[in-house]
């Protein structure tokens, strides 16, 4: 059996390599993202529909887990859809499952997520993006908690806990007609608002601390921290893929790395701050002087590349415009140091 959730600066931070719902503590200084633990702790015991908003690699899916483990229904399954994922035209089939000759392909019949899920929980990830006639359906499993299989007659009921999230406003896409109000007052029973990473800087050693020790499990490699200049140089960018993001930097450069500590040279342009901090350039007088020149440049360069498109929101023309370069230079660099545009598309919106 799980714990309970503790108040104050504790909360659990979800581990894939331990048993389902094994406790996993990850201190947070920040008072949003306490409150955030506090509202899910108060909610998991319950019965209530959850609803978590927030930018995408926040961690709602975490949430969603301890939000399930926590609950009267932690021995029975937690089902995940990523909605996003799944064809429109195998949505609902994948939901509601579907009966033999239901279409071309249905060779025998399938069971749906629901029912795979009865008695336990589903977890519907990208909730804004499925079809207006899947979120019909839908809105009769919340309301009578029954539907029938694509293609079928009979009535299947489920006992079955909903926990849904989405990166997008709900609001906005009812405005324009493409979600349904009433589903979404169905789903916003509980809501719970994830706080981007940008917001809650001073939880990044801890998360750091936390992939390292994932990692170790795995290929015991001895690595055991960070330099203390790198999570500084964390801390001066707005990790636009927030926890995710940092959690693959983290990876890569465990990889790259040697025991026990990882340095500068092990994230490259990675530890950039995008307002246009750079990490302190680890200088070694066992490298060449061309290595060091070298070295110095990719960290400058990179930092640089950084800050302009974080500042002109990932847009290539703008940048190149800006920096006094042509398009495809900018496009070359970002080849160079393995640098995506689309990092920087939200970066400084709320």
């Amino acid at each position: 059996m799980v714990d309970h959730l503790r108040e104050g600066s504790e909360g659990y931070f979800d581990d894939p390599l331990m048993p389902p719902g094994s406790p996993i503590v990850a201190r947070t200084s920040n008072p949003a993202m306490r409150a955030v633990l506090r509202k899910v702790g108060a909610v998991a015991p319950t019965e209530s529909t959850v609803l978590l908003t927030g930018e995408t690699g926040t961690g709602k899916n975490v949430l969603a887990r301890i939000i399930h483990y926590q609950s009267r229904r932690r021995d029975f399954p937690l089902v995940s859809v990523q909605c996003s994922a799944i064809v429109e035209t195998l949505l609902e089939s994948e939901l509601f499952g579907h009966e033999k000759g239901a279409f071309t392909g249905a060779i025998r019949r399938k069971l749906g997520k629901f029912e795979i899920a009865h008695r336990g929980s589903i977890f519907l990830d990208e909730i804004g993006t499925i079809s207006l006639s899947a979120q019909v359906r839908l809105l009769r499993v919340l309301e009578e908690r029954e539907f029938s299989r694509v293609g079928g007659e009979d009535t299947v009921h489920v006992d079955v806990r909903i926990i849904a999230a989405t990166n997008s406003d709900l609001k906005h896409l009812i405005a324009e007609g493409t979600f349904r109000n009433d589903l979404y007052y169905r789903l916003n029973v509980f809501p719970v608002e994830v706080p981007p990473l940008r917001e809650r800087l001073e939880d990044i050693p801890d998360l750091v601390e936390v992939f390292l020790k994932r990692l170790e499990k795995v290929y015991r490699k001895g690595i055991r921290k960070v330099d203390a200049g790198v999570v500084e140089a964390f801390q001066r960018y707005a990790w636009p893929g927030n926890i995710r993001e940092l959690e693959n930097v983290v990876e890569r450069a465990y990889i790259l790395g040697t025991p026990p500590v990882l340095w500068a040279e092990n994230f490259g342009s990675e530890v950039l701050g995008a307002q246009g901090g750079t990490m302190p350039l680890e200088i070694s007088s066992e490298k060449p002087l061309s290595q060091v020149r070298e070295d110095a440049v990719r960290v400058v360069e990179a930092g640089y590349l950084r800050a302009l498109l974080s500042r002109h929101r990932g847009r290539i023309n703008e940048s190149a415009k800006a920096a006094g370069v042509g398009s495809r230079q900018i496009r070359k660099l970002l080849r160079k140091y393995g640098i995506r545009k689309e990092e920087f598309k939200g970066v400084g919106e709320v």
